[in-house]
């Protein structure tokens, strides 16, 4: 059996979610449908992150073993004329029967977006939290660098619907970081919010520690008049080892309180330490949530230090 690994962009608001689930339209399951009709095979595609209903990604990772003799290049070229367009293959390769999309994920990176402009363009409906009205970003930068660390995020986690099974599960999650980031400068409706150079350069940016919390886009203004309103955004950047479920929506929805001055970021620790979910901000939409990119182990760290000294 062939291990083949997909890389996946979507735009997530038609999709119940990633999970399969039957007589509704998922991810997973438009995935499987399409790679069943290529292999005439019973096909169990498995996914990094189960991303809910109205999340969009730019870079999910999937696997799925076949005996098709198709190269990898071949089943991206497939599995793009049958899928909607709405979900693409961007990669593709054939990889060790080790390798699983989630048990081998070292840590993802989530965006969340949230536009501050008057006007939304309708390009923009369903891909952007939607918040004109006043808010205190300081507050708010300097509250999201509090969500950085090893720590227990009870009460940033929505209940998985047992009791039983939130008792077992681990709410110990390590963030490496957390930053609430400008962006201005691009014409909501000329800039796709899927571009991937412009998520990879502000998450680097972010990851890198950098101390400007602004970006700005390269492309040039065009007049307002005919796109009606320039593009002004707040962008909450996360990168972490893994998530529970909601979680990053959850610190969304804590860091809009903050800045509408429901909290302050001081009593940030004071909602970790009740390990409470009441206590934290109502979970924003699902709308605005991208999950950017997946870091997975290098294959060749492994070679390189079994490498005999010369």
């Amino acid at each position: 059996m062939r291990n083949i690994k997909i890389t996946l962009a979507y735009e997530g608001t038609t999709f119940h979610g990633w999970q399969m689930q039957p007589n509704i339209a998922t991810i997973q399951g438009a995935l499987a449908d399409a790679a069943r009709r290529i292999t005439q095979e019973r096909i169990q595609v498995e996914g990094a992150s189960r991303t809910d209903a109205g999340v969009h990604a730019l870079g999910q990772v999937a696997a799925f073993r076949t005996r098709s003799q198709l190269t990898a290049l071949e089943f991206q070229r497939a599995l793009n004329a049958l899928l909607p367009p709405s979900i693409r293959v961007v990669g593709s390769e054939e990889v060790g029967p080790d390798f699983h999309p989630r048990w081998n994920a070292q840590s993802k990176i989530y965006h969340y977006r949230i536009f501050r402009g008057r006007v939304l363009s309708p390009f923009e409906r369903g891909r952007a939290l939607h918040y004109p009205w006043p808010l205190d970003e300081d507050a708010m930068m300097a509250a999201a660098r509090l969500f950085e660390g090893k720590l227990d995020f009870s009460s940033f986690a929505a209940s998985s619907g047992s009791n039983e099974r939130d008792e077992d599960r681990n709410p110990v999650r390590q963030v490496f970081s957390s930053r609430i980031l400008r962006h201005k400068g691009s014409p909501a409706a000329e800039r796709l919010p899927t571009s991937i150079p412009m998520a990879r350069s502000v998450a680097l940016a972010a990851i890198g520690g950098s101390s400007v919390e602004t970006a700005s886009s390269d492309e040039p203004p065009l007049d307002q008049a005919v796109i009606g309103t320039v593009c002004d955004e707040l962008l909450y950047v996360v990168h972490g080892k893994s998530f529970l479920r909601y979680m990053v929506r959850k610190i969304v929805g804590t860091l809009l309180d903050v800045g509408r001055g429901h909290i302050t970021p001081e009593q940030i620790p004071e909602i970790f330490a009740m390990k409470d979910r009441t206590r934290s901000g109502p979970t924003a939409p699902p709308e605005g949530l991208y999950l950017v990119s997946i870091e997975y182990p290098d294959p060749l760290a492994g070679l390189l230090r079994q490498r005999p000294s010369s």
